[in-house]
């Protein structure tokens, strides 16, 4: 059976988590914006206080960081580091390694729960070490899958 089709039920696990990451990364994008005209603040750029009909008391303070807006940015700067490792690394492994469906589902779902997780205590402000925990989940799940694709590949 062809590894990279969705009649294998590892890769189809590789494209519901893939697909899942890259949703919920996108829709930080959509949530900033909401939260940007929620506080009528957090702009990021000089034309942003031009009159329009969606800002129509511009103010040079809409330019000032607003901390409900700088929130969903550094959620959404550290989906920006950790999907792309995500997305090649659970590939990699997903088309390399040899392992059991159930492992697999295991370790991309977990990671996948664990990011959801990690947005989750962010946006509630929840102390470092939540989200450092949460987050070293996902990490630990990329390196194990890093490893195992690694020593596959040498024949180890």
């Amino acid at each position: 059976m062809d590894k990279m089709s969705l009649h294998d039920p590892l890769f189809t696990t590789y494209v519901i988590a893939a697909s899942l990451m890259i949703l919920k990364a996108v829709s930080m994008a959509w949530l900033t914006v909401i939260r940007m005209m929620e506080v009528k603040g957090g702009y990021r750029s000089p034309e942003d206080l031009k009159k329009t009909p969606l800002n129509p008391a511009p103010d040079p303070a809409q330019l000032l960081p607003h901390e409900r807006v700088e929130r969903i940015r550094r959620i959404q700067m550290n989906d920006l580091e950790s999907l792309p490792y995500f997305l090649v690394a659970c590939l990699l492994y997903v088309v390399v390694a040899q392992q059991s469906l159930a492992l697999a589902q295991w370790l991309l779902y977990g990671y996948v729960a664990s990011r959801l997780l990690h947005f989750v205590a962010y946006l509630t402000a929840q102390i470092h070490e939540v989200r450092a925990t949460l987050w070293s989940v996902g990490s630990l799940i990329l390196i194990f899958m890093t490893v195992r694709t690694l020593l596959a590949a040498l024949g180890v």
